[in-house]
């Protein structure tokens, strides 16, 4: 037998594929339909930060949003999806620019419903690849039964940051400050989410009826370790096209390339339900319930491997 890396992960390796088993088992029976969408596609959301592959003129997707929620425009009201999705120069112990996705929409459901959620499917996920109610990772137990822990991203900054989130936002430091200052310290415990994010960092959330200076949005976090990203959705067409437009301005200004408009999509927007949507990494997950804090641990190749 090769003496290789693949040899030493195989228990990761059934670990995950449980956890993808147990991921679609758990969305069969809420009544969700599984769907596949091209990995392909011409214009993907203008995002300021995230790097879309080039592929032909056209882009590997980054994730299956745009077209998903065509789907829930065209009448799909619960709907899931695990894909791969392409990140252009993301290489890390937590990063790979080619990683699984799990991502789902319910019409109807606001990002607290989905916190709800949430809670109940990685506690369904962790019982069925064989771990009970409490974990442990990286020496840290984890308790998943008790309810989750809901903070502010201002609360965060108060808590944890060396100065204000309005600061941070002001001297352009917000994700370095919450990268290194608040990330590490969260859902050490018990699994945290961190919600309510500033306007800047939710390009497709809708904004908080009761306080437009946030948006519906919301990260887990367990062991300092993100899981996943979700929110209300923006079902307007003219100021998500704002947003965008601000988005591409920001990459161009950067020395960024800036895709097309996704033009398809905001046609379709104006049939959107009310929904919310979650984007979570089946890699990271993985790892979390492997208790492994290198990404490269619990896939099968890495890129400097093929």
């Amino acid at each position: 037998m090769e003496n290789s890396r693949q040899a030493s992960i195989k228990r990761n390796l059934a670990i995950r594929a449980r956890v993808i088993q147990a991921v679609r088992r758990f969305f069969i029976d809420h009544d969700y339909l599984e769907v596949e969408t091209p990995c392909r596609i011409p214009a993907p959301a203008p995002e300021a930060h995230i790097d879309a592959e080039a592929a032909d003129n056209w882009y590997l997707h980054t994730s299956p949003e745009l077209c998903m929620k065509r789907l829930l425009a065209a009448g799909y009201p619960r709907i899931f999806q695990v894909c791969r999705c392409f990140r252009s120069k993301e290489r890390g112990r937590r990063h790979l620019p080619e990683m699984t996705l799990l991502e789902w929409y319910c019409a109807g459901h606001s990002y607290l419903d989905m916190m709800d959620q949430c809670e109940d499917l990685i506690r369904f996920t962790a019982k069925q690849t064989g771990l009970g109610n409490v974990i442990v990772y990286q020496d840290q137990s984890i308790d998943l039964k008790a309810r989750w822990d809901r903070m502010t991203v201002a609360q965060a900054f108060d808590k944890f940051a060396s100065m204000s989130m309005q600061s941070a936002l002001a001297s352009n430091r917000f994700d370095e400050v919450t990268a290194v200052e608040i990330e590490p310290h969260l859902g050490r415990t018990k699994p945290l989410f961190l919600y309510d994010y500033p306007v800047s960092s939710g390009a497709l959330a809708r904004l908080k009826p009761d306080d437009r200076s946030v948006a519906e949005r919301f990260e887990l976090y367990i062991c300092g370790l993100e899981l996943c990203n979700a929110f209300t959705e923006l079902v307007d067409p003219a100021e998500q096209k704002i947003r965008f437009e601000h988005e591409q301005t920001v990459r161009r200004l950067s020395g960024k390339n800036v895709s097309p408009m996704p033009q398809k999509f905001l046609d379709a927007l104006q049939y959107m339900p009310e929904a919310a949507g979650n984007a979570l990494g089946i890699d990271r997950l993985v790892m979390l319930l492997a208790d492994t804090n290198k990404i490269d641990d619990v896939v099968a190749f890495t890129p400097e491997e093929l």
